[in-house]
């Protein structure tokens, strides 16, 4: 009898010490366990990491009660082989096992790409090396070689028409190339039927638009002026007199702290000065706006042939059909700015 007490007294110790084991591994397999002193964390994960590492910058960014047993639950899970780069957003009550399968799968959080006011490739290079993986240089290099993207029927002159500013969703661990291929399916998209169809109508290429709007963008300060502007460009075009636009003057002298554009400026050898050459420059002047491609696919029809600048600096202007009175309001304008010492 005391035998068979004995043996179930060992049983019942057996047995709990198992339910405490059992549990022990549970409460560090499954509950949370990592502690950054914040609510949650951003990893970043490199291209090319390795598991080492990959576990070195988990280690710097939180306190792992249980490293060996953190590493032993990588290591069932094949994690070393598994490392994905990315930029993960972690919360702070992940447990061990959590992390590991966030990590392992790749579940990356996607950051938001923001770029807009971009004049050159460059420009829009640095915006965006700032908010994906991507650096500068190897974007500067693959949107500079045209067979990049020549068979998507786009020059060096014209890509820059493909990014549209505004606000997207990457992963951090985009390359030049994947930046590139998502902007050209958001360009496709965004050159609906009903966009196509409005600039054949006025028969203009989606590239033709843009390069107009690219200077409306320069050349408004106020929204509702867009379409109308657009109206006196069109007009222009049809009738074959040059465009005239200051914006690409400054753009053909790389100086867009011009205020005033002034004579000898207008003597530029480039094929984007526009008082010297009729019809379109080679490309955009920067990235085209929304707002000003759709100005130009719905521009006001008028028979204004000019536009000059206010007096009143209000940002507004005024519109003429003739030279004569256009020239009226020019010299208004210029001896406002004479008036205000503004010469350059």
């Amino acid at each position: 009898m005391k035998k068979k007490k004995r043996i179930i007294a060992a049983i019942m110790i057996i047995a709990s010490a198992l339910l405490l084991g059992m549990f022990l591994i549970y409460n560090i397999l499954f509950r949370p366990k990592l502690n950054t002193g914040k609510e949650r964390i951003v990893l970043y994960i490199p291209e090319g990491a390795t598991y080492t590492q990959a576990l070195d910058t988990i280690k710097s960014h939180f306190t792992i009660p249980h490293l060996r047993i953190f590493e032993w639950i990588a290591e069932k899970k094949n994690y070393p082989a598994l490392v994905k780069p990315g930029r993960y957003v972690i919360d702070n009550d992940l447990s061990y096992n959590n992390l590991i399968n966030i990590l392992r799968s790749g579940r990356q959080t996607p950051v938001n790409v923001t770029f807009n006011n971009v004049r050159t490739l460059n420009d829009l290079a640095g915006k965006v090396s700032k908010q994906i993986a991507a650096d500068s240089v190897s974007l500067v290099n693959f949107l500079s070689d045209p067979d990049n993207y020549s068979d998507d029927g786009f020059s060096k002159e014209t890509v820059i028409a493909v990014f549209l500013p505004n606000t997207y969703q990457f992963f951090w661990n985009t390359d030049a190339e994947g930046f590139y291929s998502r902007m050209l399916r958001e360009y496709n998209k965004f050159w609906n039927g009903e966009r196509v169809a409005k600039a054949k109508a006025k028969k203009l290429t989606q590239v033709d638009v843009s390069i107009i709007a690219s200077i409306i963008d320069d050349e408004v300060a106020k929204a509702d002026e867009k379409p109308r502007i657009a109206g006196v460009y069109l007009n222009r075009l049809k009738r074959g007199i040059p465009l005239q636009a200051c914006p690409t003057i400054k753009f053909a002298l790389n100086d867009w702290t011009i205020t005033r554009v002034l004579t000898a400026y207008l003597e530029v050898d480039s094929p984007y000065n526009t008082y010297k050459h009729y019809g379109l420059p080679p490309g955009p002047i920067g990235c085209a706006s929304i707002e000003g491609i759709d100005a130009v696919l719905n521009a006001e029809k008028h028979d204004y042939l000019f536009f000059a600048a206010r007096a009143d600096f209000s940002g507004y202007h005024n519109f003429s059909r003739t030279l004569t009175e256009h020239n009226r309001y020019a010299a208004e304008y210029q001896r406002e700015l004479n008036k205000r010492k503004i010469y350059r």
